[in-house]
């Protein structure tokens, strides 16, 4: 792949995984908010444009092993979320928040500007996401998955749902924003306990892994989908 100033991140990020690794640690957006040029997204950090272009070229030159979705039936890719994204966070999203809850009890009035307005950021996206995640897993993946295989789909139908999800994907995007700010990018205080430290650990960790999970739905799964069945 070329890779220029002027080339898309979510584009870069979508034909040459291994990009991606480079963009978070940057802070660069590759999902929602990948839609524009590297060159803009270098401005935005403080970053050499063309160093990163570098970086980003050396890695497409030596990535090995990088499953390329771009090709894969869409019925792996689907299986590949549900198991890579949904399942661990149906089991994450409780976890962190009873560690939210312990935090703020012993700590929350210490610092009720930050750990309150961030408990209730994280309640808000919790309950979006586990629905989010149902109407996915019960209705739109498994419309993905029959047209795939033959199934008819009108491309009238599967774009509003489409478009639900990728506004909903935008929302979360806001939170975790809002939590990110709120934390100083999850940088806990000298003071800070061992479960307080492995709550921002925890929220960092989701960030990361809603940038890849939104990433691979936005950019790679939906339109892959939208396209077979305009095309059926």
């Amino acid at each position: 792949m070329n890779i220029t100033r002027d080339s898309r991140v979510s584009d870069v990020a979508t034909e040459a995984p291994a990009t991606i690794r480079i963009f978070q640690e940057h802070g660069i957006d590759f999902c929602c908010g990948g839609k524009r040029p590297i060159a803009d997204a270098c401005v935005e950090q403080g970053l050499d444009v063309d160093q990163l272009v570098t970086r980003l070229q050396a890695a497409t030159l030596t990535a090995d092993g990088e499953r390329n979705w771009q090709m894969a039936p869409l019925g792996e890719l689907v299986a590949h979320i549900q198991e890579r994204f949904h399942e661990p966070l149906r089991e994450e999203l409780p976890r962190l928040t009873a560690m939210m809850a312990k935090v703020v009890s012993r700590h929350g009035d210490h610092l009720p500007d930050t750990l309150q307005p961030l408990q209730a950021t994280l309640a808000a996206l919790r309950d979006e996401l586990v629905e989010h995640m149902a109407k996915e897993d019960e209705v739109l993946f498994p419309a993905i998955v029959a047209a795939e295989a033959g199934q008819a789909a009108s491309s009238s139908w599967i774009s509003q749902p489409i478009a639900t999800m990728e506004a909903e994907h935008d929302h979360a995007g806001q939170a975790l924003d809002r939590m990110r700010e709120l934390t100083a990018g999850y940088t806990p205080p000298e003071w800070a306990c061992p479960t307080f430290r492995g709550l921002y650990f925890g929220l960092a960790e989701l960030e990361r892994d809603m940038h890849l999970h939104v990433h691979l739905e936005n950019n790679i799964l939906f339109p892959r989908a939208a396209s077979m069945v305009e095309a059926g």
